[in-house]
């Protein structure tokens, strides 16, 4: 099949890069699985795979799309209009919560967890993956003497402040992954103790180490989790998850590689406790969230598409908001 995947970023990712990381991953499995993968990403983009082909986002889409592919999948594209940049066989993965329509404009959406899909009137949907070879071995046997926290700290809704409260609590010791000490972006924020460890935004081999060193990752989110790349990250290299239930988070944090709960004593107690399996771990995360996996799930997408079906009998739509969620506290 010849696939055309179109995203509005630089390919490949050198830091964090979320769902750039996914794209790429999906791109090499499905070029593995003998398909014919081209990107369509913005200037400056390269892949040793796969064909690049220049974005610009203030053209139409429709003539920059090659007309010999099968199916066109695009990612978190909703300013684009399916009547009118789209002749071929598309669909489009929703990376994020919708917060502007409560309705998706396209009949071919795929969610990346069934809780993102269910809250959507959707069950189609398609974990994400990752090519876990490209992240280097773990390594079991060594120390590891603190835990992490990995998101973009000055998000609220990530909730550092909370994960940091949960490690002093515990008396762990805690490596911020995604945040500095002082902060002035989206509310102030300094941490004066010495216990709380900042890395700035990393990735690469520096990233590799620091989960490498980490007894697990404490991730109280304050939001509907679409999916949730941190958590199967930390978990490939070990490190049991510590979280709170919301969106896709207790789907993938099943009950032998962490713990959730709305509670902040309770996931105190868990982080003291902490007695989850890195081996498990790791396993879950392979057998689970791999970019083979996710490959072979679009594919499926993909052929009901191109033999004309359609994967919605009608758009879907956002009933479920989850903003009220359930006060942080004890």
């Amino acid at each position: 099949m010849r696939v055309l995947l179109v995203h509005d970023a630089v390919i490949p990712v050198f830091a964090y890069g979320g769902t750039e990381r996914v794209v790429w991953d999906l791109g090499r499995a499905l070029t593995r699985l003998g398909h014919k993968v081209t990107f369509l990403a913005r200037p400056g983009s390269r892949c040793d795979f796969a064909d690049v082909l220049p974005l610009d986002r203030k053209q139409p889409l429709k003539p920059q799309i090659p007309r010999k592919v099968d199916i066109v999948h695009v990612q978190t594209l909703p300013d684009f209009d399916a009547d009118n940049d789209f002749d071929l066989p598309f669909l489009m993965t929703e990376h994020g919560n919708a917060t502007t329509a409560p309705t998706h404009r396209f009949l071919n959406t795929v969610f990346i967890s069934r809780d993102q899909a269910a809250r959507h009137n959707s069950d189609q949907y398609v974990y994400n993956g990752l090519d876990w070879d490209a992240y280097g071995p773990v390594d079991f046997s060594r120390a590891r003497g603190y835990h992490h926290f990995l998101a973009k700290a000055a998000a609220p809704e990530k909730n550092v402040r909370g994960a940091i409260a949960v490690a002093r609590a515990a008396n762990v010791r805690l490596e911020v992954l995604g945040g500095n000490r002082l902060n002035f972006k989206r509310g102030f924020r300094f941490t004066p103790w010495p216990g709380i460890g900042f890395n700035g935004m990393v990735g690469g081999e520096k990233k590799s180490r620091l989960l490498n060193g980490s007894r697990g990752l404490i991730y109280p989110v304050r939001w509907t989790e679409p999916f949730g790349l941190v958590v199967i990250e930390s978990l490939y290299f070990g490190c049991p998850v510590f979280a709170t239930p919301y969106g896709s988070l207790k789907e993938l944090v099943v009950e032998d590689v962490g713990f959730v709960s709305t509670s902040k004593a309770e996931l105190v107690e868990a982080v003291k406790a902490n007695a989850f399996d890195p081996r498990r771990c790791h396993d879950y995360a392979r057998e689970n969230f791999n970019a083979m996996t996710m490959a072979r799930g679009y594919l499926e997408k993909y052929e009901t598409i191109v033999n004309g079906g359609k994967l919605h009998a009608r758009r879907p739509w956002l009933t479920d908001k989850s903003t009220d969620l359930l006060p942080w506290g004890e």
